[in-house]
């Protein structure tokens, strides 16, 4: 797989960094800079906007990101992704503040039929 293959819009699934792991909902796209760098953008729900910049590496994506919070102190973090193929990343990210005994989850899949995932 190349980094090219990552490029477009995933439908997420996650949980939160916490005790709870309270879900949400979203969507994640990925593009290229000119030096073939992952830029990101998630909206989680109707109207949180985080964004991020990463790289990719024998399957592995990294991707540091930020968002500004409802209180409006900006939050940062790491998410890491296995990218099981060009259509499925499962991964696992952390915030600077979160709660340190525990892992956001996220699952990101293209909006694509069952069959074509699995290529």
């Amino acid at each position: 797989m190349t980094v090219e293959d990552l490029v477009g819009t995933f439908n997420i699934i996650g949980y939160n960094q916490d005790e709870e792991a309270h879900s949400y909902k979203g969507t994640l796209t990925l593009t290229l800079d000119s030096n073939y760098r992952i830029k990101a953008v998630w909206t989680i729900g109707d109207n949180q906007k985080q964004i991020g910049t990463g790289f990719f590496k024998d399957n592995i994506l990294v991707i540091n990101f930020s968002y500004k919070g409802e209180d409006g102190n900006t939050y940062k973090g790491v998410a890491v992704y296995r990218c099981i193929n060009k259509n499925l990343l499962d991964g696992f990210w952390s915030e600077k503040h979160g709660d340190p005994l525990y892992l956001g989850e996220e699952q990101c899949f293209r909006n694509l039929d069952i069959n074509t995932l699995l290529d």
